[in-house]
């Protein structure tokens, strides 16, 4: 099984801790991986986007001349694709572009971009992220501590806490998310991976249910 040092905010280290190796001892699975991420990206489209057919562009109710005699195309409405400001053939229609993946393969794919995070030494681990007041300064502090200052930091609690949250929004490239929200496509678009010893635990428990 995989281990890693567990440190604490000034990056002191709390002895070693064993990460689960059906999360973090992952390989080789890259075609999960690649499924996993079309999958989120497909499902973050809005699918909004319309364009008119003939029989939404307006006007279009009177004939623009006579059938013959005018040496002119035998035209009978300037609603048709072949005019200017005529309807779209084919054009896109709204559409829900969402899918859904089994749930043995989400969770494998979140256990390989996770097992990719931690053999490239892109995981930290921390006993906690503690916050009194929502201060972006202090969060600074406490990624400048672990060596994690101007680097896209993902970081990753058992539950949502606000001080945390709040303190966090204004520092380009770091987000924070919840362990049972974690996806695999937000774990590869940031270089580290910051994460509680409870959200560790929190995510070994819901693994297994």
């Amino acid at each position: 099984m995989p281990e890693i040092e567990l440190k604490d905010a000034n990056n002191k280290g709390k002895g070693k801790i064993t990460l689960p190796d059906e999360i973090f001892g992952l390989q080789g699975r890259k075609d999960i991986l690649h499924s996993s991420v079309v999958n989120y990206l497909a499902n973050q489209r809005q699918g909004t986007h319309a364009t008119k057919t003939k029989g939404l562009v307006s006007g279009g109710g009177k004939k623009p001349w006579k059938q013959k005699h005018t040496g002119r195309a035998r035209a009978g409405s300037n609603r048709s694709p072949l005019w200017r400001g005529g309807g779209i053939i084919f054009g896109p229609q709204p559409r829900d572009y969402s899918y859904k993946l089994p749930r043995n393969v989400k969770k494998r794919a979140l256990g390989e971009a996770l097992s990719a995070k931690l053999s490239g030494g892109e995981v930290t681990v921390v006993e906690s992220i503690a916050v009194e007041k929502p201060r972006t300064k202090e969060m600074v502090i406490i990624l400048k501590n672990l060596d994690l200052e101007g680097k896209r930091v993902l970081i990753v609690l058992s539950q949502k806490e606000e001080t945390v949250l709040l303190s966090s929004r204004n520092i380009p490239g770091v987000k924070v998310t919840r362990a049972m929200d974690l996806n695999p496509y937000e774990i590869l678009t940031h270089e580290k991976v910051l994460i509680t010893k409870k959200a560790l635990e929190t995510l070994s428990e819901g693994w297994t249910q």
